[in-house]
């Protein structure tokens, strides 16, 4: 068996070194370059616009007001300029409105290609991985993780880029003006970068921990809110235990982003009151100069020039400042790339061979085979940090009931060389105390797991060879408890064939003994099963799925345990819908009530992972001492066991 990655708990700093994320997040851009190329035209056509105008100012004092050979202000001059003052900031104003429409345009197409990856990726994943997570770890992910960088894709990028460029050509210009005004200007920037950074650092740490806590609280509401989750805490009165677990999962979230949002205040406090300060120095140290006092030189500065460089500063100050802010947003921005990552990281642990073979739906036989099979459930795939406790919690869908029973608590086999055949048509039963292997054997057949030794086989093919589609296509399943998801009967039907036209669906249900019960509601095949079918009884359920696997019409069906838990008249119309879905097809049934499988070609007993006896329901009952036997005479002899027919009440059974 491949053995499965695991990805263990590492800083920011060993995560970035393991596999930076900035380039990946550029690969993720790079479908829109030329989009991108566009908003970078934009940004330096807006910054040499803007960065003219200080120039402009320069000029209006020193050539149009107050020329410095003392002649009268030129009026036609200062027309000229002012105009040129008016007309950059329309033209910057409307290059802005293009360039926001493209980078809205790149961020969340980029958005939504990221959040659709994540969700192709997800689907990919094997069984195990959504037993071991929260349904609410994964939906947090989704649906938080992805917004939150929402910004980064949308303004962030654009905004690092056009004040990168604002801030250059201010310093540029600032030094074509007064180098030693500038250098003023900057003389604490080494020191304020510094901070900055290590603010950064821990806002990237506060930000993996409230993503996490979110996710915690998106599990808490999707447990306690679904309707298993309300009837379970009202059955109990747990509801005041759910509200007060809901209520301190809300406060850590309350104080995480309380401390996020003041992380780095003092800091830009600071930095505000220096750029706040800064202009009354520069007329100081002006004044020095234009004095000769000044031990930083003896430049002759104008009017002109002092006020477009203040006006510079004041534009140097506001980007200044931006990026500080931005560069911390990237920051926390990261962290939520990384929660991402983590899961589009993880290799599906069941994949598809380059040369796999594709079985033809109109000649498959149906031979189903367990050669030499021994298994063992692989051990869930770890995430960094707190995010490992997404996982071991329920997932909120379970397709079997009996997987986490068969996983043994022994020697960690879950099946031990277990060998059975099924031949096309056959209907195979098999039985065995709880916990025995049943459901895992089940699960092999369809490739839910990979087997760790030994091989499934169907018409000779190993299913690992064998398409993930095709394979899909060829088994069916009917569980105990059948997955209806929140829409109409006929959608839910219809989900085995989505193009199926309306007769096929009706006569699947006539062949499931459920289409005389869809037509007596009020809205028949329109009705709304609600969440998890939880509108319908159980028989309805039932009979519904068998409806659904009828409809897919598959060469192989697996029915795990599909009549338990039924009264017995539903058990009755179920067995005969079950009847009819077994016709003309292999059949493997897991059953606890044994006057179900009596008629089956071939029963198997399974005791703690191992195959025990073979034969049928009267062979097995010949050997008194045999697992059969003794489940047979257990059930049908304890108080309130189910009542034997007339045929098995003629048999000559010891009882």
């Amino acid at each position: 068996m491949r053995p499965s990655p695991v990805i263990t708990h590492l800083s920011p700093e060993e995560l970035d070194a393991r596999e930076p994320v900035l380039p990946r997040v550029a690969q993720m851009l790079r479908p829109y370059r030329r989009k991108i190329a566009l908003v970078l035209v934009a940004v330096l056509a807006s910054a040499a616009l803007t960065s003219v105008v200080p120039f402009l100012v320069r000029a209006v004092f020193d050539n149009a007001l107050f020329p410095l050979d003392g002649s009268p202000p030129d009026l036609g001059l200062l027309g000229w300029l002012v105009a040129g003052m008016c007309v950059i900031p329309v033209v910057t104003a409307l290059i802005g409105i293009g360039q926001n429409w493209l980078t809205s345009t790149v961020g969340n197409s980029a958005m939504a290609d990221l959040r659709g990856d994540l969700f192709e990726h997800l689907q990919k994943m094997e069984l195990a991985f959504f037993t071991a997570t929260k349904t609410g770890a994964i939906q947090s992910r989704l649906a938080n993780d992805v917004a939150g960088v929402r910004t980064v894709l949308t303004d962030t990028a654009t905004t690092i880029v056009q004040n990168s460029v604002t801030v250059t050509a201010a310093l540029v210009s600032m030094l074509v003006l007064s180098w030693q005004l500038t250098i003023l200007t900057l003389i604490l920037m080494p020191l304020f970068i510094w901070l900055q950074l290590r603010v950064g650092r821990r806002r990237q740490r506060l930000a993996r921990r409230t993503q996490e806590s979110l996710s915690e609280m998106t599990s808490i509401t999707e447990e306690a809110l679904s309707v298993s989750g309300i009837l379970l805490a009202k059955v109990f009165n747990r509801s005041p235990q759910e509200v007060q677990r809901y209520r301190e999962a809300n406060q850590r979230q309350t104080r995480l982003q309380v401390e996020q949002a003041m992380t780095g205040r003092t800091f830009f406090a600071v930095v505000q009151t220096f750029f706040a300060i800064t202009p009354a120095l520069i007329y100081l140290v002006a004044g020095w100069i234009i004095t000769g006092t000044s031990v930083i030189g003896t430049d002759t500065l104008t009017a002109g020039t002092l006020v477009a460089f203040t006006t510079l500063q004041s534009r140097l100050q506001m980007p200044l400042l931006q990026l500080m802010r931005v560069s911390l947003d990237v920051q926390t921005s990261l962290a939520l790339f990384r929660r991402i990552f983590e899961y589009l990281d993880l290799e599906p642990a069941i994949t598809e061979r380059p040369d796999a073979v594709s079985l033809d739906h109109d000649t498959i036989r149906g031979r189903v085979e367990l050669r030499g099979v021994s298994f063992r459930y692989p051990e869930p795939r770890a995430l960094s940090g707190a995010a490992n406790r997404d996982r071991f919690g329920d997932s909120g869908v379970r397709i079997g009931s009996d997987e986490e029973a068969d996983r043994p608590a022994g020697d960690g086999w879950a099946l031990r060389d277990v060998s059975l055949v099924v031949e096309p048509g056959e209907l195979a039963a098999i039985v065995g105390p709880s916990g025995s292997g049943k459901t895992t054997t089940t699960y092999l057949v369809p490739r839910f797991y990979d087997v760790t030794e030994g091989a499934v086989l169907i018409d000779g093919h190993d299913v690992r060879d064998l398409t993930l589609s095709s394979l899909a296509d060829a088994v069916g399943m009917v569980t105990q408890e059948p997955y209806l998801f929140h829409g109409t009967i006929r959608d839910n039907i219809a989900y085995a064939c989505p193009d199926a036209p309306a007769e096929a669906i009706e006569q699947a249900a006539r062949d499931a003994n459920i289409h005389d019960r869809i037509m007596s509601f009020p809205e028949g095949y329109e009705t709304i099963t609600g969440e998890r079918g939880y509108r319908l009884s159980g028989g309805e359920k039932q009979r519904l799925a068998i409806a659904r696997v009828l409809l897919k019409d598959p060469a192989i069906l697996i029915l795990d345990e599909a009549t338990s838990a039924l009264d017995t008249e539903t058990e009755r119309l179920v067995q005969e819908a079950l009847e009819r879905a077994t016709r003309s097809r292999t059949t493997i049934a897991i059953a606890h009530r044994l006057s179900t499988i009596q008629s089956a070609d071939v029963i198997y007993g399974l005791a703690e992972g191992r195959i025990v006896e073979r034969g049928t329901h009267e062979e097995l009952l010949a050997d008194p001492d045999g697992l059969y036997a003794r489940l047979y005479v257990e059930q049908f002899s304890r108080p309130g066991g189910p009542r034997p027919s007339y045929d098995e009440r003629r048999a000559d059974v010891p009882l």
